[in-house]
């Protein structure tokens, strides 16, 4: 190959790769949509939102009286719901769930309504206190199968 040429393989693939590349970098820096509903008197769950939001997502916070119906709607069982009920993208994701664990959703794509992280354990995100030990993250089903485990932080 000549220099010339050489030349000019270089400036075609400089000038090509940023373009391909650009749009996924786009894709990547923007916010992820969350609506979260909570009780209005609960502050643990602004603190999971704040916690959201400095994690990549945009989270609108919806004070509600009817938050045990709306959990009960997405299918998440009543022993297994967490303090708020979240939508983000076409899951519910119900309780203190680590933005790790949410990730891994989004990236696999499991078919399951969602995730839920059950009661307000301590040192999870939003919550005070000193994390006990592994929290247990389970799926729930569209299909009324009974829930399993989803992933434990």
């Amino acid at each position: 190959m000549t220099r010339r040429k050489f030349a000019a393989l270089l400036m075609v693939t400089a000038t090509t790769i940023p373009a391909i590349l650009r749009p996924l970098e786009l894709r990547a820096a923007a916010p992820i949509p969350v609506t979260l509903y909570k009780n209005p008197s609960c502050t643990c769950c602004e603190g999971y939102a704040q916690y959201l939001d400095q994690n990549g997502f945009k989270v609108d916070v919806k004070p509600t009286n009817d938050l045990a119906e709306i959990s009960r709607k997405a299918g998440i069982p009543e022993d297994l719901q967490g303090c708020h009920t979240s939508f983000i993208g076409d899951y519910v994701v119900d309780g203190h769930v680590p933005v790790r664990t949410i990730r891994k959703l989004l990236d696999e794509k499991p078919a399951i309504a969602g995730i839920t992280l059950p009661g307000m354990p301590a040192g999870t995100p939003g919550m005070p206190g000193e994390k006990a030990g592994p929290l247990t993250i389970y799926a729930v089903s569209r299909d009324g199968t009974p829930p399993r485990v989803f992933d434990v932080d």
